[in-house]
């Protein structure tokens, strides 16, 4: 009889299914009608957990899953998973480390060309039909270059690490913060953010950070400044949206480029109407490449963790 794994989220690349559902008998649970009262009928043969970083599991259903061996979050957030009743139990939790960074750095660049270049704008602008109606040069304003940008990043992990390298590639000077001073990192470290933030063009948030909440608010924001840009592709409560959404307004910063939000799929509408900002749908990680190898990494997880072994991604154990 093959192990019962529960399945939280659904996992969008094929072959992943088909080799979790070669190897288990996998249970979704969205997908279930009644939930709790499947629970109480089938929680004691659940062997493994496969989540997302955003929904992580409730420890009220952990505390129902006896057999649990392992939770295996298809992301590396781990907010939404109590890890101190999880290291308490010996049980491991396991993230997906690594296989987002390229993805991740990759739309941080792409978010602040597009804020500084005003491209969905522009696509907006060529679209409609305007262009052909406005044809003279001064119809769109003119935008701001990203090459050479003095960019504060924001967490020097694994993802900030590799904005900076992509940055460096656009002449950019770098400066970082983080909660101490890495000392294998060349560019320079501020320890304090609206320092950071003062003397920057753009500021990228790659912080994990997962106990934070609100670093960058109205005073960081005027640090910033009126031709500055925020991106934020790590955590959404990094930011205060209510001082963002006033700063951009009011015209204190530039403009944002925003993968992530407080309260997702909500996002504010004044952030949502402005032309100055730039918004994606939390898919930092949403290529075939990186979502296959998570997948490979979860399964890598299971199979370890149902071998008895400490799986080689456990955060816990």
């Amino acid at each position: 009889m093959k192990p019962n794994v529960l399945q939280l989220n659904p996992i969008l690349v094929p072959e992943v299914n088909d080799a979790l559902a070669a190897r288990y008998t996998v249970h979704k649970h969205f997908e279930i009608a009644e939930p709790e009262e499947w629970l109480r009928a089938h929680g004691a043969s659940i062997e493994a957990v496969v989540t997302g970083g955003h929904t992580g599991i409730p420890r009220a259903m952990l505390e129902r899953l006896p057999a649990l061996k392992v939770v295996a979050v298809n992301g590396v957030g781990t907010d939404a998973v109590d890890l101190d009743y999880c290291r308490g139990r010996g049980l491991p939790v396991t993230a997906t480390l690594g296989a987002l960074t390229e993805d991740v750095a990759d739309l941080a660049i792409g978010l602040l060309i597009a804020a500084c270049r005003d491209l969905c704008a522009g696509d907006r602008f060529v679209r409609d039909g305007l262009w052909e109606a406005n044809p003279q040069p001064g119809a769109l304003p003119l935008a701001r270059r990203f090459s050479g940008m003095r960019v504060g990043i924001v967490g020097m992990g694994r993802v900030g690490r590799a904005v900076a390298a992509r940055a460096a590639a656009f002449g950019c000077p770098i400066r970082y913060t983080d909660l101490r001073p890495m000392d294998d990192v060349a560019h320079p470290f501020v320890p304090d953010l609206v320092a950071l933030a003062r003397d920057a063009d753009a500021l990228v948030l790659c912080a994990a950070a997962d106990r934070a909440e609100g670093i960058v608010d109205a005073a960081v924001l005027d640090a910033l400044g009126p031709r500055g840009f925020l991106v934020n592709v790590a955590r959404g409560r990094l930011v205060n949206e209510d001082d963002l959404a006033a700063a951009i307004a009011a015209g204190r910063i530039a403009g944002a480029g925003l993968d992530v939000f407080v309260d997702e799929p909500r996002v504010p509408e004044a952030l949502r109407r402005s032309d100055r900002v730039t918004l994606q749908a939390h898919r930092a990680s949403a290529t075939w490449e990186t979502r296959a190898a998570m997948g490979r990494m979860v399964l890598d997880s299971v199979a370890q963790a149902l071998a008895g072994e400490r799986p080689a991604m456990s955060l816990t154990t």
